[in-house]
């Protein structure tokens, strides 16, 4: 058997390899809410005194995770007069290259790299809406992490995005695109009634795909 993370990535290699037909299943990242949400509790996430929104990001700093399309989308919401400031979970090979251009735009005390975190969760608690800004995933475990603490969430249009959020219903999910990316946080920033929505309806979602591990036992 050869196991693929999400139904798109399934379709997409037996589309390149036609063969591999009969030897391919999905087998989704194994996610439990219940363990999610208990590291969550009882440790402090934001250390700072900011009372506007705060937009998270966790991932790797590098090219294929996209924190590079958010930088001149913040810089745009704070010129048009946004209480908000970006906050990102991670580290990696672009970091410098971030921090140079967050240094050009002025926003350095508004994009926020805080590094590795051990243990993010707290952040994807306390956090006003999670942004997951990349081009290139399999199905995306910080995405399916995020998704337990119902805070409104953006998605760029990656593989597996569409079968973890629902667009317009449990987040909106946008072209991977800076000027998209900025579309859709204007929305939930603008518009009471779809960040409301959004946060009801992941509340009615139970993450739990700990089953998956019974695939393997059938083998």
């Amino acid at each position: 058997k050869i196991f693929v993370v999400s139904k798109e990535g399934k379709e997409k290699l037996i589309r390149l390899i036609p063969t591999l037909n009969n030897k391919v299943e999905v087998f989704f990242n194994i996610i439990s809410c219940n363990l999610i949400e208990n590291m969550g509790k009882g440790e402090k996430g934001f250390g700072d005194s900011f009372n506007g929104i705060r937009i998270l990001t966790v991932g790797r700093l590098s090219k294929e995770k996209g924190q590079d399309l958010t930088i001149n989308v913040l810089a745009k919401l704070k010129n048009e007069g946004y209480n908000i400031k970006w906050y990102c979970i991670g580290d990696g090979s672009e970091k410098d290259n971030y921090k140079q251009t967050i240094k050009n735009l002025n926003i350095e005390n508004d994009y926020i790299l805080l590094g590795s975190k051990l243990n993010p969760y707290p952040f994807m608690k306390e956090c006003d809406i999670y942004v997951q800004p990349s081009r290139h995933e399999g199905y995306c475990i910080t995405l399916g992490e995020a998704r337990c603490f119902n805070n409104p969430i953006v998605t760029t249009n990656f593989t597996g995005a569409n079968e973890q959020i629902k667009h317009e219903r449990t987040g909106l999910v946008c072209d991977i695109d800076e000027f998209e990316i900025y579309k859709c946080l204007k929305r939930i920033l603008d518009n009471k009634d779809i960040k409301h929505n959004i946060i009801k309806n992941l509340e009615s979602v139970f993450i739990n795909t700990t089953t998956e591990i019974e695939k393997l036992k059938n083998i």
